[in-house]
């Protein structure tokens, strides 16, 4: 999957977009690591009881120069794109991720759209 301004999960309604005030390091702050090729990647667990062994993940990359991004909501195992808001069978898997959405706006990584 490419670098993208916009990011809409699959099942959201809401689509995000990347904030003009974001920082290389608010991304580190926020537990971002930089790989080989500058990109910045992490992954949160989506389940609120434990962060080890979790149902879902949300992952996401940068690009190295802030300009794209990808994001995406996995099985806990990463391997596989999951739907978490298919049938509101996973509400606190959602609720989750929008605290960590959240704190993302709050931080001017993101903006919704």
């Amino acid at each position: 999957m490419a670098f993208a301004a916009s990011v809409k999960l699959e099942g959201d309604s809401q689509t995000y977009q990347i904030s003009s005030g974001i920082k290389k390091y608010t991304l580190m702050d926020l537990g971002f690591t930089k790989g080989k090729s500058g990109a910045f990647m992490c992954s949160w667990s989506l389940d609120p009881n434990t962060p080890y062994n979790a149902a879902f993940r949300l992952k996401m990359t940068f690009s190295a120069d802030l300009t794209g991004f990808k994001m995406a909501t996995v099985t806990g195992n990463g391997m596989q794109r999951a739907n978490i808001f298919k049938n509101e069978a996973h509400p606190e898997a959602v609720e989750q991720l929008r605290f960590i959405l959240k704190n993302f706006i709050d931080r001017e990584v993101l903006v919704t759209a």
